[in-house]
């Protein structure tokens, strides 16, 4: 099991699920930006570090 692989695996969808809030409440309207925005940010660093880890990873069989 390499343990890196599956962080980078979790770290992606957790950016994803940041990104999908943050544009949900942005396309809603919603009155709390700041916090929508920190949402995007830490979503995206979130995506982008994990699947930096997916593929930098190599397969040991």
């Amino acid at each position: 099991m390499n343990v890196k692989r599956t962080f980078g695996t979790i770290l992606t969808i957790l950016g994803i699920i940041g990104l999908i809030y943050a544009g949900y409440g942005f396309v809603n309207h919603s009155q709390n930006t700041r916090g929508l925005l920190v949402y995007g940010i830490i979503g995206l660093i979130f995506f982008v570090s994990g699947i930096g880890l997916v593929k930098n990873t190599k397969d040991e069989s």
